[in-house]
């Protein structure tokens, strides 16, 4: 997967010579990449989705010359720490949400829904800020208060890290574990089939259950050697605060109840005031209303109402 892995990434990220402590190495090729979280209410839906989203990385990026660094698919937003020319990253990065919305249109029958959602950058200017940005990404689920710890997220580069060699492994795929003596080929016709395109090599693709194994398109070695220790990702993990990451031109809005849940919540009134089982059917008057009811029943954001609901916060902030 990583013959083409850029030749000048070891020396641009400080690979080739010795760690010198309050030293900073300048990168040039490096950048952060999400989604707006705020622009759309769902962006995966269930498991289902989230494999389809895990996959399709690996069928896209075969067709980039970037490199992944760290990634994390949340509900309403995607992460990708890419390393390679701006131009190619952002090419993925369009690309990837292009297909996915594609996948909602033909899954959910909801056409063009992440055709105006915001794709924002950051460049990544030195190796501090880039063992920043990893792990800000890579905990991108417990800090929305998803019930994960950051390495056992099933959809994130974050159980690669620093495991056992050879060993991928979380309590999300305790029975299809991924090791030197558990490897399922996909195999073509298979591949075809389950990765919904033409466009899959010859050669078995190492599988855990349903989903190509993450090491295979993520450069997870390389991020170790950025770390060099486990002691040292295991430092820039707990340090790493929201704030230190200027999303945006802002921090990532805090959300007060998570967000798994409060869509549970969403349903269920969806339910009990209209008789419905999603506000894909309501209209403006009944969103206000559902609105309304979950901001006097319960402890969350309006930013976070306002998604949920499908309105725009800056309409409706006032009024709600």
């Amino acid at each position: 997967m990583f013959e083409k892995l850029p030749k000048e990434i070891v020396s641009d990220l400080g690979l080739d010579r010795p760690f010198i402590k309050g030293q900073r190495i300048i990168i040039k090729n490096c950048w952060h990449f999400s989604t707006d979280g705020k622009a759309v209410d769902v962006m995966f839906e269930d498991d289902a989705d989230f494999i389809a989203g895990m996959n399709r990385i690996y069928i896209i990026v075969r067709g980039f010359n970037v490199v992944i660094l760290a990634f994390s698919l949340m509900d309403t937003h995607v992460h990708f720490v890419l390393y390679g020319e701006f131009e190619e990253c952002n090419r993925f990065m369009h690309e990837y949400v292009r297909r996915t919305s594609q996948h909602i249109s033909t899954t959910h029958g909801e056409r063009h829904k992440l055709d105006n959602v915001p794709i924002d950058y950051q460049p990544v200017t030195d190796d501090a800020y880039l063992k920043t940005v990893i792990c800000y990404t890579v905990k991108n689920a417990p800090v929305g208060g998803l019930p994960f710890t950051a390495w056992d997220y099933p959809w994130s580069s974050g159980p690669l890290y620093f495991r056992r060699p050879g060993l991928w492994s979380s309590p999300a795929w305790i029975d299809a574990d991924y090791s030197p003596g558990n490897k399922e080929g996909l195999g073509l016709h298979n591949g075809r089939k389950l990765l919904r395109t033409r466009d899959v090599p010859q050669e078995d693709v190492p599988m855990i259950g349903q989903i190509v194994f993450p090491g295979v398109y993520v450069a997870y070695e390389i991020v170790e050697r950025i770390f060099k220790t486990c002691k040292s990702f295991n430092y820039f993990f707990c340090k790493t605060k929201e704030d230190d990451v200027d999303a945006r031109g802002g921090t990532f809005s805090h959300l007060t109840m998570p967000i798994q849940e409060m869509r549970q919540h969403k349903n269920e009134l969806c339910h009990e005031m209209f008789g419905v089982e999603t506000v894909r059917t309501l209209d403006m008057r009944q969103r206000l209303m559902l609105a309304r009811a979950l901001r006097s029943r319960f402890n969350s954001s309006l930013k976070q109402i306002a998604r949920m609901t499908g309105l725009v916060y800056e309409e409706v902030k006032d009024i709600i």
